[in-house]
């Protein structure tokens, strides 16, 4: 059963306790979870890889079904998902889960996808697609952080935060979080302060170097890496943000391949491409074959296996596989 992210009241109703939450923006995955789930919530929460839980797959499913006198109440959040769990849940439809809510997340789900179908179909699950947030989605956002913390911002100011968070809440959220800190000892708080506060104002985002990557700028590429001092966490956060990036690239190419137009595939691409990006990603598509972009995510799979076990050398890694074509 699908129930969109702004469907509060079917959540509320819903007595399912098995949500899947698929797509490529983080940050509503996040806000769901925060909003449906644990606000208020006073149980267990436990958290795991998809590869931890098919790892230990009897325990897993017997501490599901049987529950002890002395336990609470549990919420699992599986992320990473694949079709890999599509056997495990189709086991667990049925079956008495005992206090227990499993969210799911995961990446982009092709429409062929067994998981996804199965949480689409099946009325004991609750299937809910994210994507990226529009220019309105964010206003929105900006709207209720000042609601709900009591100051308030001019709209050009809300427009430039709106530019420089890349279509991502998370980044927005972060740059509101230090404007209300400032709004504590400043009445009106000015274009200035914005300039002076964000981090998006001096330097390049993860998004920008990603696109960049796949859109062959090794000029900019380069600039990129110099002007930022990057973390073992942000490797990581580069590596998942060049893999989304690269599965939206192929099904473009994919498309262009069945005598579609670059155009015509952009212009109608779902989820919708924000306006600001159809440039770039235009050059992306014009930069890569089809199979080029294949063999791309088939080594950032392997890239991230080896700044996980190299967490030191990540950012060498990292640097050298983005300087490299």
């Amino acid at each position: 059963m699908i129930i969109k992210n702004f469907e509060i009241d079917k959540f509320n109703n819903s007595s399912s306790n098995l949500h899947l939450i698929y797509g490529v923006n983080e940050g509503i995955k996040q806000d769901l979870i925060n909003n449906i789930y644990l606000k208020n919530y006073e149980g267990d929460i436990l958290k795991y890889d998809e590869h931890e839980v098919l790892n230990n797959i009897d325990e897993f499913v017997s501490n599901l079904l049987t529950k002890s006198l002395f336990e609470n109440k549990k919420i699992i959040i599986i992320s990473r998902a694949t079709d890999k769990l599509y056997t495990l849940i189709n086991d667990l439809l049925g079956r008495e889960i005992v206090e227990t809510k499993i969210i799911i997340k995961s990446s982009s789900l092709e429409k062929k996808s067994k998981l996804r179908n199965l949480f689409e179909k099946e009325s004991q699950l609750i299937c809910t697609p994210v994507y990226e947030d529009d220019v309105r989605a964010l206003n929105n956002v900006i709207q209720n952080f000042l609601k709900v913390n009591s100051f308030s911002l001019s709209q050009e100011i809300k427009n430039i935060l709106i530019e420089r968070s890349k279509g991502d809440r998370i980044n927005l959220k972060n740059e509101l979080s230090k404007l209300k800190n400032l709004s504590l000892s400043k009445s009106k708080l000015s274009i200035d302060d914005v300039n002076k506060l964000s981090n998006l104002a001096e330097n390049y985002s993860v998004f920008e170097l990603s696109d960049n990557y796949l859109a062959k700028n090794s000029k900019k590429v380069s600039n990129i890496l110099n002007e930022n001092n990057y973390s073992s966490e942000d490797c990581i956060l580069i590596i998942r943000t060049i893999l989304n990036k690269c599965k939206r690239l192929l099904k473009i190419r994919n498309e262009i391949d069945n005598n579609m137009s670059i155009d015509q595939v952009i212009s109608s691409f779902k989820p919708p491409i924000f306006w600001k990006e159809k440039d770039i990603v235009k050059k992306q598509a014009q930069s890569w074959s089809t199979n080029e972009v294949k063999e791309i995510i088939f080594k950032i799979n392997d890239l991230e296996t080896l700044v996980k076990k190299n967490a030191s050398n990540s950012i060498l890694f990292v640097s050298n596989f983005v300087s490299n074509y």
